[in-house]
């Protein structure tokens, strides 16, 4: 590497906006920190150029099919590795990370992978065959979890190459300087945004119970509604759940549950009353007057051999909104969640424990809601950037 010239990172993911996830925000926010400290080029899926962070330059590939979007991405990467001469490549997530590996071989860049933990677990022969492999000779694997560190571990990764980076948040107070201290600004309107956002859905003073992300098979919610809602609304008749989120479409080896079996399982349970879609929302500040309005985050993630929860940002989220989270303790979950501090944890389809536990925070409600907050400043993305860019400068030497 020159020194009159800035380090230059390649990142290659195929998930990113307009895509929609919590894989798709990290990305987009990984390439956004990091350039504060390098130029940083990205390949990334069709429509993503349009919402690139500032200063990034995207090159679009095809998204569709599978293996259509693996061969562009490779040709890709071997063009701007060999003309462009990146310092680093950095795959977005296991699936890229062959792609990164050959692209760095033909130029003499260093290499790394960020992992979510389904990226080092998936069952399929090939992609063990092939792609971990690959994930094996990376100069630096980045995990997002303890759980997913242990994941990289077993897949055959030594240890002393691997570091663990949790995803990050955007907190909901934006912070001025003023007169040499930082205090939180809160505009009058941001107050008002819980109140407005009940008035305009006719909650009322119902309590409200949140789930926030795609309608995986993982997600859990169709079994918390059967085995836990009843139980909830025993103690609590109008308690309702709000569901924000869909069916995956182009998650890969998603498991899907569809809104219809959820509300079947809710009108077998008796609680059909008790349980409200109101689809996907990708407006950060739209989300945020759900998060304030609530009562209360479910996480009910089922413990799925061979497909893991790497992580779980939306508990991250729901924390600086000052929303306790109740989750079941599983996979990176246990990163996320902190027990007594920004929420509680319970054994693993314990849904008897999981409505207690629901029903304790219900009952104290806002307790949580200053911790949670504190709990959640450790995760802002630019100290993400930060630890993510500590991780990768010895990769540069």
């Amino acid at each position: 590497m020159t020194e009159t010239r800035r380090p230059r990172i390649l990142l290659v993911t195929r998930n990113l906006p307009p895509l929609v996830g919590g894989m798709e925000r990290l990305n987009w926010h990984m390439a956004e920190e990091l350039s504060r400290y390098a130029d940083v080029r990205v390949i990334g899926p069709a429509g993503s150029a349009a919402m690139r962070p500032a200063g990034v330059r995207v090159y679009e590939v095809t998204l569709r099919p599978l293996w259509k979007f693996l061969l562009h991405a490779q040709w890709r990467a071997l063009c701007l590795a060999l003309t462009w001469k990146p310092d680093v490549i950095l795959a977005g997530s296991g699936l890229t990370t062959p792609i990164a590996w050959c692209a760095a071989r033909a130029s003499g860049a260093r290499t790394a992978t960020y992992v979510h933990g389904l990226d080092l677990a998936v069952r399929h022969p090939v992609y063990r065959g092939l792609w971990l492999p690959a994930l094996r000779h990376i100069d630096r694997v980045i995990a997002n979890s303890r759980s997913t560190a242990a994941l990289a571990r077993a897949a055959g990764v030594s240890a002393e190459r691997i570091g663990i980076v949790h995803p990050g948040v955007d907190l909901p107070v934006e912070h001025v300087a003023v007169g040499g201290s930082v205090v939180a600004a809160v505009q009058e309107a941001e107050d008002k945004e819980p109140a407005d956002f009940r008035e305009r859905h006719q909650f009322g003073s119902r309590p409200l119970l949140l789930s926030v992300g795609r309608l995986s098979t993982r997600k859990g919610l169709r079994e918390f509604v059967a085995q836990a809602l009843p139980h909830i609304v025993e103690a609590y008749p109008d308690a309702l759940l709000v569901v924000v989120g869909d069916t995956p479409t182009d998650a890969l080896h998603a498991q899907a549950q569809t809104p219809e079996s959820v509300r079947a399982a809710a009108e077998q349970g008796g609680v059909g009353q008790n349980l409200c879609f109101l689809g996907t929302i990708t407006d950060y500040r739209e989300l945020g007057s759900v998060y304030r309005a609530a009562n209360v985050h479910v996480f009910p993630v089922r413990d799925i051999p061979g497909d893991p929860e790497g992580f779980g940002m939306v508990a991250v989220e729901a924390a600086a909104h000052g929303l306790p989270t109740v989750a079941f303790a599983t996979g990176g979950v246990v990163d996320a969640v902190a027990e007594g501090e920004s929420g509680c944890l319970v054994a693993s389809d314990d849904y008897a424990g999981f409505a207690e536990a629901v029903r304790r925070v219900l009952s104290g409600c806002g307790s949580l809601s200053g911790s949670s907050r504190v709990f959640a400043e450790q995760f802002i993305w630019p100290r993400f950037g930060e630890r993510l860019w500590q991780l990768l400068l010895p990769v540069r030497d």
